[in-house]
């Protein structure tokens, strides 16, 4: 595919993305849409350590949760506005990812062992959130004051009492807004040196090192970059349902969350994570309403079904719900291809199960 149908693709999904709400007259379907891109977000952040960088984390939660916890206590405790504490909090996430990963890259950890400490990390300040109650509130949670001022429904980035349009779409456009970020800058990173150092580390970081590319350095970049995208998402959370608590913030749910999107929908690409949340939540929500409603009275027979599906995508489809579509996008285009000489007939040189010398070379 062209870089300029690439460009239409994209300006036409934003479009998508912008006029979808407005149609939608349903507030739970509004809600389904902001909790769907909310993943994304989260997908985004883990897939550009894990997806590009081949570094897989089990505790981005950590990230999620140092982003939420700054973006509320300063707010609880200082009266910051929400503003200016998303940028600490940001810097926050950023400042615990480089430290993670100084720990983890200084010394070589990879694979399982940099699953595990991450993992590890992200039930260290679970602990440490629940334990320092004078800066964190302890298991009670941070819970930030509603505002009830329409006119101020902006400078808060509290929705429920603004104008009839923002109350019914801001927190979308807001997570929306978030989503677009997230992939711009991913799109940035697939074209700059920066991602083909990223992507040559995955691949072999032995190899990347004896060409002059400092794997330390780039992988540091990608967990800093990663670790700003998921603690946005935390900013937003914070926002939208004004409480956080350390089960919420360094849980394992959020974890689980953000590696699940892109690993569904593809890994190292940028339509990964937005695809499995869209998947996940849509399977999720077909499953409650087909088998959920028909089996009342034993409930958790949706989530077997969803479980079922999950294992039957992740085990069929190893490059994700994206790969699918790339490969069938390929085969289209090679048969209208092939279609087109000797009268529809293919060349005796090149059969069916031959692939092109491009990618045969690739």
């Amino acid at each position: 595919m062209s870089d300029r149908a690439r460009l239409v693709g994209w300006a036409f999904l934003a479009a998508v993305l912008l006029l979808l709400p407005l149609a939608v007259t349903s507030g739970r379907w509004i809600e389904f849409l902001e909790l769907t891109l909310f993943a994304a977000v989260l997908g985004q952040g883990w897939n550009i350590l894990g997806g590009y960088g081949g570094q897989y984390s089990f505790g981005h939660a950590l990230f999620f949760g140092t982003g939420a916890y700054i973006q509320a206590l300063l707010q609880f405790k200082f009266g910051w506005n929400p503003w200016i504490t998303l940028w600490f909090a940001i810097a926050g996430a950023v400042a615990v990812g480089a430290f993670v990963g100084y720990l983890s890259f200084r010394y070589g950890l990879r694979g399982s062992y940099f699953a595990l400490i991450t993992l590890a990390f992200a039930e260290a300040f679970h602990v440490l959130s629940r334990s320092f109650v004078s800066v964190t509130e302890g298991g009670r949670g941070v819970q930030l004051d509603l505002n009830q001022a329409p006119e101020l429904a902006v400078a808060t980035l509290q929705f429920n009492f603004a104008a009839p349009f923002l109350k019914a779409y801001g927190f979308y456009y807001l997570i929306l807004v978030l989503l677009l970020i997230a992939a711009a800058a991913t799109w940035w990173m697939e074209r700059a040196r920066f991602g083909a150092q990223l992507v040559a580390v995955r691949e072999d970081e032995d190899a990347a090192e004896a060409l002059g590319i400092d794997a330390f350095r780039v992988k540091m970049g990608a967990i800093c970059l990663s670790a700003a995208i998921t603690a946005s998402a935390g900013v937003y959370y914070v926002q939208k349902f004004l409480f956080i608590d350390p089960g919420i913030a360094y849980g394992p749910s959020k974890s689980v969350e953000a590696l699940i999107a892109p690993i569904i929908g593809g890994l190292g690409t940028i339509l990964g994570p937005l695809v499995g949340s869209l998947f996940i939540h849509g399977i999720g929500e077909l499953a409650r309403e087909t088998i959920g409603a028909f089996w009342q009275e034993r409930p958790g027979t949706d989530l077997i079904l969803f479980g079922v599906i999950l294992i039957l995508v992740l085990g069929f489809l190893p490059k994700g719900l994206v790969g699918l579509f790339d490969s069938l996008w390929r085969r289209l285009t090679r048969r209208t291809r092939g279609g087109g000489g000797l009268g529809g007939l293919e060349r005796p040189e090149a059969s069916a199960a031959q692939e092109p010398r491009g990618e045969r070379h690739a």
